[in-house]
């Protein structure tokens, strides 16, 4: 997907020299660029006050500044409502003492972009959990370009995190041929597949994944991949991990009956979960089936192996014998890489193979693995 729309060298002029940014009524300077996919570009901002003299009219007139602008009449200046972050300070999220945040910006140029930016609005706003990421504040605007054509931007608010994504991670670790030892894997895994318990007193609140699956009806995230799950390192403590982007997330249990409806659900994969950790039904959707959350346990098993072995499994799987990732992924064609020195015990893969049963029925809901999971932590980290 490419941006065509114009003022597009504004908004990196605007990220390199410092353009000021207003979220409702926040207001932001611009940093620097930390990210960018389709027409998506993510930003580390600052928040600081506005000056005395900017008037709420001001705001709106100067709401980008080097950036595209808004119209300047109020009634063109959409705005969609602000979140509450103050359940998010209490549940602990990690935001930057130095009040800095990263900012998504959205380039809209139809209404079915706009339909999904403000599905993916919605369904963060459901979630509060500490290990999933936080939808802080949003609003969307209208601006009109210089030709006179309207469209949308849509500016989204998160904690940042400068650490990376497990997926950064994984390439650094390869490129060093190092690995996790088993206790991170476990302690990490742990976080991206628990629910908000508290151990003892003094384990970490656990996991979002198994928060969205505990909703009626319960909601898939349908992209859990490396590349989704942030990780904060600090010295001496275990690394901590937060699930973020919910653009593809939706009601998990769908029931297909007829073979056009199951065409419809694999279109609908395709755009909106990363094929090397798509679960096999995503791929080849009977016509009569009952599709639930275990399309995210197929996931998660993939992203444990990531975890693991800095590589994803199916992928893996190609790069020994080539093929189809497709067939790989629906025939369960699953390799096993040297790994460390000394290797994961055979408890862990055993745990890998369970949650990447190719017939969904086989597979554990998210309760399962996180029961086994501390049993694992048990044997291997006490």
């Amino acid at each position: 997907m490419g941006c065509s729309i114009s003022g597009l060298n504004a908004l990196y002029d605007a990220a390199t020299g410092g353009g000021d940014v207003w979220i409702n009524e926040r207001r932001f300077r611009v940093l620097r660029q930390i990210g960018e996919g389709g027409f998506a570009f993510v930003y580390l901002v600052r928040e600081h006050q506005p000056a005395s003299d900017a008037s709420p009219s001001r705001r709106h007139n100067a709401h980008l500044s080097g950036l595209p602008r808004a119209p300047s009449r109020a009634h063109d200046f959409v705005l969609v409502s602000v979140v509450d972050t103050t359940k998010y300070v209490l549940l602990g999220v990690s935001i930057a003492e130095d009040g800095t945040y990263a900012m998504k910006k959205v380039l809209i140029q139809s209404k079915e972009q706009l339909d999904l930016v403000r599905e993916e609005i919605r369904v963060s706003s459901l979630f509060n959990h500490p290990n999933l990421l936080p939808l802080l504040d949003h609003a969307i605007i209208a601006v009109k370009s210089a030709q006179g054509d309207w469209s949308h931007e849509a500016y989204l608010l998160f904690p940042v995190h400068l650490d990376g994504t497990l997926f950064d991670n994984a390439n650094i670790m390869l490129s060093r041929k190092e690995f996790y030892s088993t206790a991170d894997v476990l302690q990490i895994f742990r976080q991206v597949s628990q629910f908000y318990i508290l151990i003892k007193g003094y384990l970490q609140m656990c996991e979002g994944l198994k928060h969205m699956h505990s909703f009626d009806p319960p909601y898939a995230h349908n992209d859990v991949k490396p590349g989704n799950v942030l990780i904060t390192c600090r010295k001496g403590k275990a690394p901590v991990a937060t699930l973020m982007d919910f653009g593809s997330a939706s009601p998990a249990r769908k029931q297909i009956r007829s073979r056009s409806e199951a065409l419809q659900l694999q279109e609908w994969a395709a755009e909106h979960c990363s094929a090397p950790y798509r679960a096999p039904e995503l791929w080849d959707c009977p016509s009569h089936a009952d599709i639930d959350e275990r399309t995210d346990i197929w996931s998660l098993g993939c992203t444990l192996y990531a975890i693991m072995f800095n590589v994803s499994p199916f992928e893996y799987a190609l790069g020994e014998s080539g093929g189809s990732l497709q067939l790989a992924i629906v025939n369960g064609q699953l390799k096993w890489p040297a790994g460390p020195n000394p290797p994961y015990p055979d408890e862990l893969r055993q745990f890998v193979i369970w949650m990447l049963q190719p017939q969904p029925a086989m597979r554990p809901h998210i309760g399962d693995v996180t029961l086994h999971v501390d049993k694992l932590i048990a044997k291997y980290l006490s």
